[in-house]
């Protein structure tokens, strides 16, 4: 089974993320957070957030990049778990049962889209708020497609 790590290329995501995750935590696309927001809730660092960012499962902050990779069952259960217990923390889950089979949810829905790529592909996600809700959209760049040109900013003395 694969899954996605959060993966950095430079220091943007401690810039433009509230809470950023820390190179290397499992992640998911963690668009739940997003489900009541409106229009007015899009302002700064919550807008990149919604935007662009991946939901680290350690520290629950964002990133911009994903890279899939393998996961074992053991690590699989332990993220299952942590989900829940933060959705009972953050989110006030009914209880433990119940916020386990939405973790549960919510971390398939990630492999699912991770066992579709090969290792090492990186994914990024595209959210809009429409009518309807949010709406997600994500994309693959396989290793092979991944230029430097594409991630980094280069700088001229002017």
């Amino acid at each position: 089974m694969h899954l996605a790590r959060t993966i950095h290329f430079d220091e943007s995501d401690t810039l433009v993320y509230h809470r950023h995750a820390r190179t290397g935590e499992w992640a998911i696309s963690g668009g739940f957070e997003f489900s009541n927001w409106s229009q007015a809730d899009l302002a700064g660092k919550a807008r990149q957030a919604f935007a662009n960012g991946w939901l680290g499962l350690e520290t629950f902050g964002r990133a911009t990049l994903v890279a899939v990779t393998r996961i074992e069952p053991a690590e699989l259960e332990r993220l299952t778990e942590g989900l829940a217990q933060h959705f009972m923390q953050v989110y006030g889950a009914p209880g433990l049962e119940a916020a386990r089979t939405v973790a549960a949810e919510e971390i398939a829905h990630m492999a699912e889209l991770c066992d579709e790529q090969d290792a090492n592909t990186l994914l990024t996600v595209e959210r809009e708020l429409t009518d309807g809700g949010v709406r997600e959209r994500f994309r693959a760049i396989k290793g092979d497609e991944a230029a430097l040109e594409q991630f980094a900013i280069h700088a001229t003395d002017e």
